[in-house]
């Protein structure tokens, strides 16, 4: 028998779950046993987990769990906790791509003969990811930098404030409309947004909400390989007032923007990073520093250029649809995670422990 164990995330305005109560209903009907942690952020309930047959534990308890335990989650572990980790552990741990603290992170799983399956690296034969937040991270992207240049229109000069999550699209949807209507009657016409990466699961989701928020199709600017393969910087990102980012950085490309062009005369005032490679050695957009949260969404560029720059650079963006996103992520992943009752013939999970010995072996004794 699988055991899973669903941990609580500590991250804060964290809502999403790996797990949703469906998925643990088709896991436990299959032979898998489930334990649930409780959480005070989650967005599905214990009492939903508990219907489904789930064992309901207190939260941060997975430690002592039984050694043969998968311990589930999505975002990463305590950052003031260096202990050793004995079980194999599957979530987003960012730490193959020479991140900050890398090194730190896989140390703790050799020092205790623990095992990381990195839920980014859970691919087919073709190296495509099997699931991934990606359509709804470009769409929370897209609706925060809309509304950040919304906020622009309205407040000028005004920071932006902290962002709550909403219970469903038709929610965000509903208010997005409001702000931008007001916004477009201050400013005289609606906002070019260029989204950059438009052909992936993060692109389409950046130019659904931009269709659903009734954008003109000929101010979304959509490129991919065919239009960047010449390499940047590209000043046309100067000429949108919104733009995301939303490549999978795989290799070290050119900058995409300086902060040299930013003191150039621009349209551009709004920055989404929905990639959020701040700390890679490669990031296409240096012209910032540091994560954004939820509670503090921005971090305004100085320029040389009195024009406003904003940069959104939030690493769990889907979170602004809690439910919606982890419905669909847990419906992607649930035939991967039914492939751990024979795991030692499974070729995604082979390949997730393959690439965890070999990064591991990489670090400094």
């Amino acid at each position: 028998m699988v055991h899973l164990w669903l941990r609580a995330e500590t991250k804060p305005k964290e809502h999403r779950a790996a797990l949703t109560p469906h998925s643990c209903k088709v896991l436990i009907q299959n032979g898998f046993q489930i334990t649930v942690e409780k959480s005070g952020q989650r967005t599905f309930k214990e009492e939903e987990y508990e219907r489904e047959g789930c064992t309901i534990v207190p939260s941060g308890t997975w430690k002592n769990a039984p050694s043969d335990a998968y311990i589930v989650g999505l975002k990463e572990l305590p950052e003031n906790d260096n202990s050793p980790l004995s079980h194999s552990h599957i979530y987003f741990a960012h730490c193959y791509k020479n991140q900050d603290g890398w090194q730190d992170t896989l140390r703790r799983f050799t020092q205790g003969s623990g095992t990381l399956l990195d839920l980014e690296f859970l691919t087919d034969d073709d190296g495509r990811r099997l699931a991934a937040f990606g359509f709804h991270a470009g769409f929370a992207g897209a609706a925060l930098g809309l509304d950040v240049w919304a906020q622009q229109q309205i407040y000028p000069g005004e920071k932006f404030p902290s962002v709550v999550h909403f219970q469903n699209e038709n929610e965000l949807i509903a208010y997005m409309n409001t702000r931008l209507t007001k916004a477009i009657r201050i400013k005289g016409c609606a906002p070019r947004i260029m989204v950059i990466g438009a052909l992936g699961r993060c692109g389409r989701g950046a130019a659904e909400l931009a269709r659903k928020l009734d954008i003109p199709e000929e101010n979304i600017i959509k490129w991919d390989l065919e239009e960047t393969k010449k390499g940047g910087p590209f000043p046309e990102i100067l000429e949108a007032d919104i733009f995301v980012n939303c490549i999978y950085l795989n290799q070290k490309i050119t900058p995409f923007l300086t902060k040299e062009m930013l003191d150039l005369q621009r349209k551009l005032s709004v920055i989404v990073d929905v990639s959020c490679d701040t700390t890679n050695p490669n990031n296409p957009i240096p012209v910032y520093t540091g994560c954004t949260t939820f509670s503090n969404p921005t971090i305004a560029v100085k320029t040389k250029n009195t024009h406003p720059l904003d940069v959104i650079a939030i690493d769990h963006l889907p979170t602004l649809l809690p439910r919606e996103s982890s419905e669909q992520y847990s419906k992607d992943l649930l035939p991967c995670l039914l492939e751990l009752s024979n795991r030692d013939t499974s070729k995604a999970w082979v390949k997730a422990e393959k690439l965890f010995r070999t990064k591991a072996s990489l670090i400094d004794s």
